[in-house]
């Protein structure tokens, strides 16, 4: 499995210069959006306003520049919703000049705080028709995607069975189920015990669908990672976490090597990064993993700190 490893820089610009640095060629924003870094204050600012955009998004007026010619659309994980996922990259990438859209799914209503529970099929066809939306608004011909936990697994499901390989630049992925998770060897040992199935069916299944299609061995996971788990044309670019607790083991996220697949775990980059898989969307490190993943030719240097898993950077 190809994996990257990026040598720490020695880098003087700190967080607060990472949320305000332009992109070369793009046009920085003369009143910066304040970022988190800190999934516990961003979830709790966000989890009761599901319908709010988070800070930076959905602007249907934003048009894409020549030195980001895609819009980016972000896709929220299971249990989470576009508000309290997003409190960080959305403003930060708003900052250094993307459109950035974001937007709900498998909610069991439009308006609930808990979304992503929902057929991950469902889903997918959720983002076809909001993908869709973006373009036709921003007059784009190509969408980059940034999606978490299961928001970065689902969007392969719209990219091989959707048409979205021909809409999709970049898939950039934080700590996806792309191969599905063990819940720290819980559904093994229910599996092992002959209690998995009679959960599923009767108490899993019914209220998070999603979480069911995400288990290791999955009907689900089994047809869409079958004759191959990329699709040609769209690069991919996995960033993952050793402290991920819910995506287990954490190399379940990695997609099998390809010239269009780069796998990154953050604490090849530091290893003062203990990040866990609710704080990796907010992290910083990874945060510039997106910046670079979305924006290759103007490589930003990983500014090396400590991170803790939910709470986030010492600052």
């Amino acid at each position: 499995m190809k994996r990257t490893i990026l040598r720490i820089a020695a880098a003087t610009a700190g967080v607060l210069g990472l949320a305000l640095a332009g992109t070369q060629g793009a046009t920085a924003s003369p009143h910066p959006l304040p970022v988190e870094y800190h999934f516990s204050a961003g979830f709790l600012a966000g989890f009761g306003q599901p319908t709010t955009a988070p800070a930076g998004a959905n602007d249907w007026s934003c048009r894409p520049s020549a030195a980001h010619p895609y819009p980016v659309v972000l896709v929220h994980g299971t249990l989470e919703n576009m508000n309290d996922n997003w409190g960080g990259a959305s403003p930060l990438l708003a900052n250094n000049g993307y459109c950035v859209f974001a937007f709900n799914y498998g909610g069991t209503s439009p308006t609930s705080a808990v979304q992503g529970t929902g057929p991950i099929e469902d889903g997918a066809a959720r983002l076809a028709g909001f993908v869709d939306q973006v373009l036709a608004a921003t007059g784009s011909g190509k969408v980059d995607l940034v999606g978490h936990s299961q928001g970065g697994m689902l969007p392969r499901y719209y990219l091989k069975n959707l048409g979205g390989a021909a809409k999709t630049d970049k898939l950039v992925a934080l700590s996806p189920s792309n191969n599905g998770t063990t819940l720290d060897g819980l559904t093994e040992f229910g599996r092992q015990l002959g209690l998995l199935e009679p959960a599923n069916q009767f108490v899993v299944g019914p209220a998070c669908a999603a979480c069911v299609e995400q288990e290791v061995g999955s009907p689900f996971l089994t047809a869409l990672n079958s004759g191959g788990e990329t699709v040609p044309g769209v690069d991919y670019t996995v960033i993952t976490t050793t402290g991920d607790e819910v995506v287990t083991p954490y190399t379940s996220a990695y997609l099998p090597a390809a010239p269009n697949v780069t796998d990154i775990t953050v604490q090849d980059q530091c290893a003062l990064d203990a990040s866990d898989h609710l704080e990796i969307a907010y992290d910083p490190i990874a945060l510039t993993d997106v910046l670079n993943a979305l924006d290759p030719a103007h490589p930003r240097p990983v500014h090396c700190q400590v991170v803790l898993p939910v709470t986030g950077p010492l600052l």
